[in-house]
């Protein structure tokens, strides 16, 4: 692994360990915050702009009193200042009283400035389940 792929990995560790510790301050650290970041969590319209993103991130944690995540199928790509990465989040969550287990198809994206490596973009999309690592995809 790459010195830039170590760093892409630690700035997506930093991200789920702020989602896991439900604190907007942690969650905003991770994103970059001057350029136009963007957000599609599972089942919401897509989000631009710092505002809407950091406020969808504060609904998140108010409604959430617990979150984990395991994180599975994981592949990280750099080109120059840009990369991204893919996996499945295998989450485990407590709402209204009632345990929910999901998984969700995820691509963060991290741009390299002078701070870091931060994000600009994630996106989720629901899943029935985790595709076999170990199969190859058909296509019909």
């Amino acid at each position: 692994m790459t010195s830039d792929e170590q760093e892409v990995a630690a700035a997506n560790e930093r991200f789920y360990g702020a989602f896991e510790s439900l604190d907007i301050h942690k969650m905003e650290s991770v994103w970059a915050s001057d350029t136009e970041i963007q957000c599609g969590h599972p089942g919401w319209r897509i989000l631009r702009g710092w505002k809407p993103v950091m406020e969808s991130w504060r609904r998140i944690f108010e409604n959430t009193p617990a979150i984990r995540f395991m994180l599975s199928d994981l592949a990280i790509e750099v080109r120059g200042d840009l990369a991204w990465v893919t996996l499945y989040e295998n989450l485990n969550s407590s709402l209204e009283g009632q345990n929910v287990a999901a998984t969700v198809l995820t691509t963060n994206i991290f741009r390299k400035g002078t701070d870091g490596w931060r994000m600009i973009h994630h996106h989720g999309s629901s899943v029935a389940e985790a595709a076999p690592q170990d199969e190859t995809p058909t296509v019909h």
